[in-house]
């Protein structure tokens, strides 16, 4: 199960990256549902939260406005795995919807028994599962801004943010269903990358 949630986090991550980790924060914060622990308390700073709300208010904005959206996820490709690796990272030493997940998170003072302990193993899973998530954001994007003159940047960038906050919760409280939105997922840019074969690759005028 605490596979399945940070599975479903780190998948959220690629989409949004200030979704999932307001999500666990507020969660942290305000209700008896999430337990970060003493590694992650940091996410449920007030402070922090209000950054990662201002920071997300600028991508939801941003990511609906054609081109200046593939300007964002170019930047994105850094943010967003960072974001799936802590929250993959969190979901396996946390304490979540009553589930005691892994342990705890040894604070890194050896490097090398950092690496021994393979701690960083969750980390790097969040990451590599994030990008590859905004990977196929990346690249279905274009496709659906050529294909609709870029009337569809905001209809997409509304639809993945909901898919985030969705992926987000249903991890924390039916990690079980994680896998269906993930297929969801799949099955969507499947089909835009059917449409980028059919008409070509995005054409830019000067």
């Amino acid at each position: 199960m605490d596979a399945l949630t940070g599975l479903g986090l780190a998948s959220s991550a690629g989409l949004n990256a200030w979704i999932p980790l307001l999500v666990l924060g507020l969660l942290d914060r305000y209700t008896q549902f999430v337990d970060l622990g003493p590694n992650f308390a940091w996410l449920s700073n007030g402070w922090v939260l209000i950054i990662f709300a201002v920071l997300l208010a600028l991508e939801v904005v941003a990511d609906k406005v054609p081109a200046i959206d593939s300007v964002n996820d170019v930047i994105q490709t850094v943010v967003r795995p960072t974001s799936g690796g802590i929250v993959f990272g969190s979901s396996m030493t946390s304490d979540i919807a009553g589930l005691t997940l892994g342990g705890q998170t040894a604070t890194v003072t050896d490097p090398e028994q950092f690496v021994s302990s393979g701690t960083w193993v969750p980390i790097v899973i969040g990451v590599l599962l994030a990008l590859l998530v905004h990977g196929v954001k990346a690249l279905t994007r274009p496709v659906a801004n050529t294909v609709s003159a870029g009337t569809a940047a905001p209809v997409l960038s509304t639809a993945e943010d909901g898919a985030a906050v969705l992926l987000s919760v249903v991890a924390v409280f039916l990690p079980v269903l994680v896998l269906l939105g993930l297929v969801g997922l799949a099955i969507g840019a499947w089909w835009l990358l059917r449409r980028r074969r059919r008409t070509g690759p995005p054409v830019y005028s000067v």
